[in-house]
């Protein structure tokens, strides 16, 4: 075999993994309950990640590992010894101690800032284990929920 042959091998090899993933991202997408549920921005220092938003899931449950589960719409967690471990945050409120990612675009603000009275939602996909996969990001102003338009 030569160069150019193993080369377009080791190619198609890496092509083959990424639409893997992203057929099972876009799966998980189409099966998985989904939920929104409040955030908190969390100030991340990772340069090299790229533009995202790094956000603070909160939950309702108690203090302690967790298994994610969706019941009457919001986002709880049951104890789980294996499960998530969650924090509390300096506003008082309880949220997944992990933070996930959100990228965004390099052109739009940062949607994580926000003037008073609104608070930044993220609507998530809870799969069976690990953290919640992100969807979309929206705004919840006088108890309305707005998606964000994020292009």
């Amino acid at each position: 075999m030569n160069r150019l042959t193993s080369g377009l091998l080791v190619g198609l090899l890496h092509i083959l993994i990424i639409a893997a993933i992203a057929g099972n991202y876009f799966v998980d997408r189409s099966r998985l309950a989904r939920v929104w549920a409040q955030t908190v921005p969390y100030d991340p220092d990772l340069p090299i990640r790229g533009r995202y938003v790094s956000l603070r899931v909160v939950l309702a449950a108690r203090e302690g590992p967790v298994k994610l589960s969706i019941n009457g719409g919001k986002l709880t967690g049951t104890p789980d010894p294996h499960g998530l471990r969650t924090v509390t945050t300096p506003g008082g409120l309880l949220s997944l101690e992990q933070p996930i990612a959100f990228f965004i675009p390099e052109k739009i603000p940062d949607p994580s800032i926000r003037p008073n009275g609104e608070q930044l939602w993220v609507e998530l996909s809870v799969p069976e284990k690990g953290p919640p996969r992100p969807v979309r990001l929206g705004v919840m102003k006088d108890g309305k929920l707005t998606p964000l338009a994020i292009d």
